[in-house]
């Protein structure tokens, strides 16, 4: 079957549409610099050439097969029809991206914002992962996020498929909304992160006993503040984007997309920064950080459909869960994620697309949204955790021992990121 055809863009759209995509890459290069510096310093290298073959192995298997599965609004796809309605579960377009050239402006730009989506999507839980995890793996997980799991939620929220279509098939407000990609990228590289952790383990040292862990601190909080300054930078324009492909503002709402977006990052980092301030007598830069994305990610699914005052409030409340969530994973759950992504990128995402379900104005929205959350959780999780699990089988995801005591730099690339300068290790990797 084939969706309902979009109304042509104007010339003058279109250009400011491609202008903020070529920025938009800017959030993933911010993503890296954060990841980096949030682990230790005989693995930067390894880290920033992980970043890097990710995001080329990203690309290359979404052009090769991931868009056709992803399709497009208007283009064809697999349905099945159940209890009288239609459900739209899979993309049907061209291999190879055939047929490009002739595809509507519309069609392109959503495209390209796609590509820039599976990359950023399938670089979350490589930091995750850090210092244990394999770059030939880490890039062979990123090809299956890009076949596979990607382009199936990709059609599900924006190519027309099924989860789109709650508000025409049961009158769901106006079906799932993500304009900028808190469930389509961050939400499900949170999910991927927590099933890397879960199959690699911990750090060998991080939890030297039930209840306690060993503090192992990022090497570079310069980095780490620069990629959320940098960040912000991609953000603003990555959900202008957005809010103009999937939620067809206006011109008149752009400008309160970008700034709603600065907002829900600011009122986040203040919420961090008091919370670690008073739990702890000083502010903790990992988890600052760690406020500000959550607050970046809270806002991609609704900037465009917030207030200002409703972006501060969603960003007030990520930055206040953020240290929360961190706390529980580590030291009730004993689960080790250097860079922080399952709070910051799953539980951000999460509270953001829960937050256009309560201040969007249309009845049954909230419903729709919390159907979004399900379907990720009950079907996309379990199939990265299977497919990531057959992968270790094949390709395992942890290096071995000889790997963590080296450091992944000397261990993988022969060379430290830092040659000038002795790198310590900790007695807990010896």
């Amino acid at each position: 079957m084939t969706a309902a055809v979009i109304a042509p863009m104007t010339d003058s759209v279109f250009a400011l549409t491609l202008a903020l995509l070529l920025l938009a890459p800017l959030a993933i290069a911010g993503l890296t610099l954060v990841n980096t510096g949030l682990g230790r310093s005989r693995s930067a290298a390894q880290s920033l050439l992980g970043s890097l073959g990710i995001v080329a192995v990203a690309a290359i298997v979404f052009a090769l097969a991931g868009a056709a599965f992803a399709g497009s609004p208007q283009g064809a796809n697999h349905s099945f029809t159940l209890a009288g309605k239609s459900w739209n579960w899979l993309g049907a377009g061209s291999w190879l991206l055939g047929g490009f050239d002739s595809a509507t402006p519309r069609t392109q730009l959503m495209l390209l914002f796609e590509f820039l989506s599976v990359a950023l999507a399938a670089l979350i839980p490589w930091g995750s992962g850090a210092e244990r995890v394999r770059i030939t793996t880490g890039c062979a997980a990123a090809a299956l996020l890009s076949a596979l799991v990607f382009p199936l939620t990709a059609h599900w929220i924006w190519g027309g498929g099924w989860l789109s279509q709650l508000g025409a098939n049961f009158g769901l407000g106006a079906g799932f909304l993500d304009g900028g990609g808190a469930a389509t990228v961050h939400l499900l590289g949170g999910l991927s992160a927590l099933a890397v952790v879960w199959i690699t383990g911990p750090r060998k040292g991080k939890f030297p006993q039930e209840g306690l862990a060993t503090a192992m601190p990022g090497h570079n909080a310069v980095y780490v503040l620069f990629g959320c300054l940098l960040a912000l930078v991609g953000w603003m324009a990555w959900n202008v984007a957005g809010a103009i492909l999937w939620l067809h503002a206006p011109a008149s709402a752009l400008t309160g997309t970008a700034l709603n977006t600065l907002l829900t990052a600011s009122a986040a980092l203040v919420a961090a920064f008091a919370v670690t301030r008073i739990r702890f007598g000083k502010p903790d830069t990992s988890i600052c950080a760690n406020g500000w994305l959550a607050g970046l990610v809270a806002s991609s699914a609704g900037a465009g459909l917030f207030s200002p005052a409703a972006a501060l409030l969603v960003g007030l409340v990520a930055g206040l869960a953020t240290p929360l969530l961190v706390e529980l994973l580590e030291l009730a759950l004993s689960i080790d994620d250097p860079s922080g992504a399952i709070a910051a990128h799953a539980g951000g995402g999460a509270w953001g697309i829960v937050a256009v379900g309560i201040f969007a104005p249309q009845a049954g929205q909230l419903l729709a949204q919390l159907v979004g959350i399900a379907a990720l959780f009950g079907l996309a999780l379990p199939l990265i955790y299977l497919l990531f699990r057959l992968l270790d089988c094949i390709l395992p995801f942890r290096a071995d021992e000889e790997g963590e005591r080296l450091g992944m730099d000397l261990y993988e690339m022969g060379g430290s990121a830092y040659p000038e300068f002795v790198i310590h290790r900790d007695e807990s990797s010896r």
